[in-house]
């Protein structure tokens, strides 16, 4: 869902090299919105840019996505990592 009037957007891109691991990880968690008032979209950039892209109605709602999206990236890229390393 594009929320036609969101007046908060925050947009980050991570660039790893192994962002379709990360990108696949969080593919399962996309479609469970955290909350209602509040958008969330993953894409790839080339094989190793990872883009996400949060859109909310205010900024509580924003910062509520930001605080799980920002932190399931950065879990997924540690154990990318970890794994990357056996």
């Amino acid at each position: 869902m594009r929320f036609p009037l969101a007046r908060h957007v925050a947009v980050f891109r991570f660039k790893c090299d192994h962002a379709e691991q990360v990108y696949k990880a969080l593919q399962p968690e996309l479609p469970d919105e955290v909350n209602p008032r509040s958008t969330t979209r993953c894409s790839l950039e080339g094989s190793d840019t990872l883009v996400l892209t949060v859109e909310a109605q205010d900024s509580a709602s924003l910062r509520a996505a930001l605080n799980m999206y920002l932190r399931l990236v950065n879990v997924a890229d540690e154990v990318g990592s970890l794994v990357g390393k056996t």
